[in-house]
């Protein structure tokens, strides 16, 4: 193990999945962090930090208005990046504040209602100008054509068998279907996968994530208070981030490099460093899969799979429970929820836990999990030893 360690995860909460809530946001977000503080064994008096990510929540659910509700009195309070990365990279500056003596319980949490909102996601592009201006009134001006692109010069430089996307919704619908509590309840078969409509040429139907409405939260502490936990305490392995001097307006259609996502190699090297292991040493993966291509090009950038391989890895039934990296245990973006990838932490948790029920991958030790806000990215690796 690195040299910094000794910080947990003592609770996780989580609203039901929904595409559409008959709660406001505020609401959800309550209700998950209320329910994680209590997994934790605690009183919402007993926290006194809190983090979330920068954007998203400071507009909807701010971190004053939350510990106001909850009756928080915070000593140490932080936030940051947006979306995936936010929640994913969270435990780094828990850890940094309960390292300091800052705080003794850290609340982490996350919530959207871009299913009910009528923008839904595709209205958060319109904070970048360029987009606004040059983009989006020739049409361009939604994730599944940006992604897309990516797909596109992926399969141009090591070809893309529409079988090879298909495996990661087939295998993904399978754990969503077994779980029983996600959005998509039904089977996914691999002839059904291909029926349904192209939406932006490669991308189908199926290889888009969902849109919902709900929250999740969970809580951090140093080790040595953690004994007294109801749960099993899950250990920080390792937690990193990384971006480039690159933003949001020209991300998707500026780069030189579409085939590599922006921060990775900066937070792979922080969580390698941190944890003293390889991230293809990890049981299973719980990576961020707002398309089927996301996830493809990440189990490459992370050093999962080589170069132009991990769509033959997924068909070859390598992600799935039995596989060599299980992959989105819970169905994922995909299948389960569209949380923006915070649902992810507390799937890994679960997982370490033995909590998973039908979809329990067999003595899993170490988790790895991925935040995706291109231009930011963040890394978590977790434990249960």
């Amino acid at each position: 193990m690195g040299s910094r360690q000794g910080t947990c995860i003592t609770g996780i909460g989580e609203t039901p999945p929904a595409r559409r809530s008959d709660k406001s946001v505020r609401r959800l977000v309550v209700d998950a962090a209320l329910a994680a503080i209590a997994d934790a064994g605690l009183r919402p008096g007993d926290i006194d930090g809190i983090v979330s990510d920068s954007v998203i929540m400071s507009g909807s659910v701010p971190r004053d208005w939350l510990s106001a509700q909850l009756g928080i009195t915070r000593t140490f309070d932080a936030s940051l990046s947006y979306g995936g990365a936010g929640s994913v990279g969270a435990p780094q500056l828990a850890r940094a504040g309960l390292e300091a003596g800052l705080c003794t319980n850290v609340l982490v949490y996350f919530g959207v209602d871009w299913g009910t909102r009528p923008s839904g996601p595709y209205g958060f592009h319109d904070m970048y100008p360029a987009k606004r201006v040059y983009e989006k009134p020739i049409g361009f001006d939604a994730q599944p054509e940006y992604f897309a692109l990516l797909a596109e010069r992926y399969s141009h430089e090591y070809g893309l068998a529409e079988e090879e996307l298909g495996a990661f919704a087939v295998n993904q619908r399978e754990y969503a279907v077994r779980a029983g509590v996600g959005q998509k309840t039904k089977p996914l078969s691999m002839q059904e996968y291909l029926d349904t409509p192209m939406i932006s040429d490669p991308l189908r139907f199926e290889d888009c994530c969902l849109i919902s409405d709900g929250a999740v939260a969970y809580v951090l502490t140093l080790e040595e208070r953690a004994v007294d936990a109801p749960h099993k305490p899950i250990h920080v392995r390792g937690v990193g981030f990384g971006s480039e001097a690159t933003s949001g307006d020209d991300v998707f259609t500026q780069r030189a490099d579409y085939l590599g996502f922006p921060g990775t190699a900066a937070a792979r090297a922080a969580v390698e460093g941190d944890a003293g292991m390889s991230l293809a040493e990890a049981d299973f993966a719980e990576i961020y899969d707002c398309f089927t291509i996301s996830c493809l090009l990440q189990l490459e950038d992370l050093g999962i799979c080589e170069r132009g391989t991990a769509g033959k890895f997924a068909l070859a039934g390598e992600t799935r429970i039995d596989g060599r990296m299980p992959v989105n245990t819970h169905g994922g973006l995909l299948a389960h929820s569209y949380l923006l990838g915070a649902e992810h932490v507390i799937e890994a948790v679960r997982q370490l836990r033995g909590d998973a029920g039908p979809n329990q991958v067999a003595d899993a030790g170490v988790g790895l999990v991925t935040g995706l806000s291109v231009p930011d990215y963040a890394l978590l690796l977790l434990s249960n030893n």
